[in-house]
């Protein structure tokens, strides 16, 4: 069925359903398939036909998130904890992540059998660097679950398209003490027409949903040993908006001012660069760099979704890249210089930067 007849037939269903069409508050996810037609992103070219999960618990909802025991902010932090057993939430911000009082290599299975016992495909595993991303997959319960759907979706539900798709990375950080940082980040793409003859569809990416990175930690912290009525304590407190990075230039250099000192900016750079879809290969804390491979916008040997995000049609060679967050008191400065750590002002440097800054609002 061409994209258009498909897009069709949902909307149709969705007009036929009324109120009833679509309940957001549900997770279901089955990873995705592309009809005959449909343009593809180069990570969807993954896709498995089996990796279908249903995720345990209660379903999402924003009120559901807001039913846990209020978090207080610590008094030396302005990260707000809640503790429990050997693991604890720690939220900064819009930003929210599990510490675990256990080294990395032991979490290592437990945090890759939670993707995989659900049923996730993981179509990356770096347990060097501590990175782990899921395939991408469709969240079924956005389907409407009408009338027409419950007489022929069990014949039919190919022809049925959220025409949304979801994958998530986790990233488990080492820290001095001992202990293990673990975050985990969403990427979306959307499906939209590509003319205005709605004869063809191509894939764009849409926005990161916060809400549910908060839903997978608190699920994780229930594989982790806590309670499902503990682990709601997650997302208690009230979302925070962070201050915004703003694009600058030091001696010609490009760079991004941040009013956050080092702690916040490091995290909050790890999350952009995860969401962002960047291939991290290292990363050193105690200097502040990430160590990135850029894959350029028209590459043929390794397209990735964060090339579709720049545009262009450059062919050139992936390349190695340091983001390097440089703090002095409660401000930072964010740059990124070549393999060799020296700073440069490319066309390359600077949409990085953008992109960065983007999803930094």
């Amino acid at each position: 069925m061409n994209p258009t007849a498909r897009l069709g037939l949902f909307g149709l269903t969705l007009a036929l359903s009324a109120c009833s069409v679509l309940d957001g508050d549900k997770i279901d996810y089955k990873s995705a398939t592309k009809g005959a037609t449909l343009e593809v992103p180069p990570d969807l070219q993954q896709l498995s036909r089996d990796s279908r999960y249903t995720l345990p618990g209660s379903v999402v909802s924003a009120n559901a998130l807001q039913a846990g025991q209020a978090v207080q902010p610590s008094a030396t932090s302005t990260a707000a904890t809640a503790t429990m057993g050997d693991v604890r939430i720690e939220r900064d911000g819009n930003q929210r992540w599990l510490v675990v009082k256990r080294p990395a290599d032991k979490l290592w299975e437990p945090v890759r059998d939670f993707w995989t016992e659900n049923g996730f495909t993981l179509a990356q595993e770096q347990s060097d660097v501590g990175i782990m991303e899921t395939d991408w997959a469709e969240n079924r319960a956005k389907l409407p679950q009408d009338i027409i759907r419950a007489t022929i979706g069990k014949v039919f539900d190919a022809l049925y398209s959220t025409g949304e798709r979801d994958k998530f990375r986790t990233r488990l950080e080492r820290m001095p003490n001992g202990d293990t940082e673990i975050y985990i980040s969403h990427r979306g793409m959307i499906e939209v027409y590509s003319s205005s003859a709605k004869d063809s569809t191509i894939w764009q990416p849409r926005a990161a949903d916060p809400e549910l990175e908060t839903e997978f930690l608190r699920r994780l912290m229930v594989k982790l040993g806590v309670s499902q009525q503990q682990s709601k304590a997650i997302a208690a407190a009230p979302v925070q908006t962070p201050p915004s990075a703003q694009l600058s230039s030091v001696n010609g250099v490009p760079v991004l001012q941040m009013h956050e000192g080092f702690d916040r900016a490091w995290r909050r750079i790890g999350l952009a660069l995860d969401r962002t879809g960047f291939t991290v290969e290292d990363r050193d804390r105690s200097q502040g760099v990430y160590f990135v491979r850029y894959v350029a916008p028209g590459t043929d040997k390794e397209e990735s979704f964060f090339s579709k995000l720049l545009g262009g049609k450059a062919a050139t060679p992936p390349l190695k890249y340091r983001v390097v967050v440089r703090s002095a008191g409660e401000a930072s400065t964010v740059s990124v210089l070549n393999a060799a750590g020296a700073p440069e002002t490319s066309a390359n440097v600077q949409s990085i930067l953008r992109v960065l800054a983007d999803d930094l609002k």
